[in-house]
């Protein structure tokens, strides 16, 4: 085969992976060509090339081998090659379309996950540039935020006494008060617990401080000194400060114990009792940093600070609340005769008010209660009491953005893979037209042969679908 003729067809009919009949007798026309000059007389050929490729016909052509091996490729390709080739590139069409509604799915998660970051981040209050400073920061200004509620408080005191004289018109106890938290803000501000609990203004104010964990001490880092160095032979040349010669001394040590003689007029006669008649016992009980005037502990913190204080302050606006809400759902009924005599001794507190006055107080009591109980507060609250409650949410909203990332990394994990399986496919589609091509050639080979055989009568091959 490499002792061959120079010509272009030859060279592509022996390029390819495998040559079957019609190529041999391709090249023998080919070579009559080339050879005409080694013809002799007898119309045989000398040249060796063209006797070699003579004989491979003879042997394809003796029991019409060459038949069988065509229809051969023929099915091979139909039943197996083709539809291989066609599977492959069906897969990689949907290989595809997963990788691409996978990357929609990822885009779309990671645009999700960076909404909630930046609505959390609005609840809390900051921008989420620096997440942990800027909750820092946002405590500093607690303060002046509870300050600012103070402010409201200053609003109510004719709500309160409202309240008071109501209460004391309707149930006749004027020893009863109202609402003594929101009184004592009222006045004084917002005071220290130790201030609300004793009444008196302490001289030193501890506030409590956060506690960091511990360092838990290992082996690693305990001193075990010199014992694992000590030996035999080191034993007797190192001095504990104890000698077996000194045991003789040991009635010289003093012990600090003494024996005293027993009193002979210590007897039963002698041992003071008490009296007969049992004397009751005075217990005082002190709070805590009262004795020297000094709020420690929870009691330094602010009525507001404090979670205990703080629910009674918001228990006794949600009371006052409600008062208001009652009275102006009684003020703009229409008065029947019992309401009228009823409030005719009232105090005239109780008959100035009006439906307007008492909605512009409820507005700011709901007001009030909004700045304490709403969400931004309550983490300013959690984050004042606990440092590791920063710690905590920086790390949860910082896990919302570790997540974004790793689904845009995802995607474009998929998208590399998109472009390999589209890549597969481009290589795959130009072996399937090819193989088709060769397969339909070979339909029209067999074809031809068999109508040569039958006098040039038609023949078609039934079931051959590329």
């Amino acid at each position: 085969m490499q002792d061959m003729p120079e010509n272009e067809e030859i060279g592509q009919l022996l390029s390819g992976t495998y040559i079957h009949y019609f190529h041999c007798l391709r090249i023998v026309e080919i070579l009559k060509g080339t050879e005409a000059s080694t013809k002799n007389i007898f119309g045989r050929y000398s040249s060796q090339r063209m006797k070699d490729w003579q004989e491979i016909l003879s042997l394809y052509e003796k029991d019409n081998a060459y038949l069988a091996e065509i229809s051969s490729f023929l099915v091979r390709n139909v039943s197996y090659e083709i539809p291989s080739l066609k599977k492959q590139i069906a897969k990689c069409q949907q290989l595809q379309q997963e990788y691409g509604r996978k990357e929609v799915e990822c885009v779309n998660g990671a645009s999700d996950l960076r909404e909630k970051f930046y609505t959390s981040c609005k609840k809390y209050g900051i921008t989420g540039d620096n997440i942990k400073k800027e909750l820092l920061a946002l405590v500093k200004d607690l303060p002046s935020s509870l300050g600012g509620m103070i402010e409201g408080v200053c609003s109510l005191s004719e709500a309160i006494e409202l309240y008071q004289a109501c209460v004391n018109f309707i149930c006749e106890s004027p020893s009863e008060v109202v609402v003594p938290m929101l009184r004592c803000v009222l006045q004084k501000g917002n005071i220290t617990v130790y201030e609300w609990k004793t009444g008196i203004c302490p001289s030193v104010i501890e506030r409590p401080q956060n506690e960091e964990p511990l360092e838990q001490v290992t082996e690693d880092t305990i001193d075990w000194g010199d014992f694992g160095s000590i030996s035999p032979a080191n034993t007797e040349t190192t001095g504990y400060g104890i000698s077996l010669d000194d045991a003789g001394q040991a009635e010289d040590i003093d012990w600090g114990i003494s024996v005293q003689p027993i009193a002979q007029e210590a007897s039963s006669d002698g041992i003071d009792w008490g009296d007969d008649e049992a004397t009751p016992v005075e217990i005082e009980v002190v709070e805590a940093g009262s004795e020297d005037g000094t709020a420690r502990g929870p009691d330094a913190l602010s009525l507001l600070e404090n979670p205990d204080t703080r629910n009674q302050f918001i228990d006794e606006l949600m009371e006052l609340e409600v008062f208001l809400s009652q009275r102006l759902i009684e003020t703009n009924e229409e008065a029947d005769v019992l309401a009228v005599c009823q409030f005719q001794t009232a105090p005239a507190i109780l008959q100035n008010q009006t439906a307007d006055k008492m909605t512009t107080v409820l507005t700011t009591v709901k007001a009030l209660l909004d700045q304490l109980t709403n969400q931004k507060m309550q983490h300013l609250f959690l984050i004042h009491a606990s440092p590791r409650y920063v710690d905590r949410v920086t790390e949860l909203l910082h896990q919302k953005l570790k997540q974004a990332d790793q689904l845009l990394l995802k995607q474009q994990v998929l998208i590399q893979k998109r472009q390999d399986a589209l890549a597969e496919q481009a290589a795959l589609e130009p072996k399937l037209d090819l193989l088709i091509q060769r397969t339909k050639e070979f339909q029209k080979l067999i074809e031809a042969d068999i109508s040569k055989r039958y006098s040039q009568r038609p023949v078609n091959l039934m079931g051959v679908t590329v």
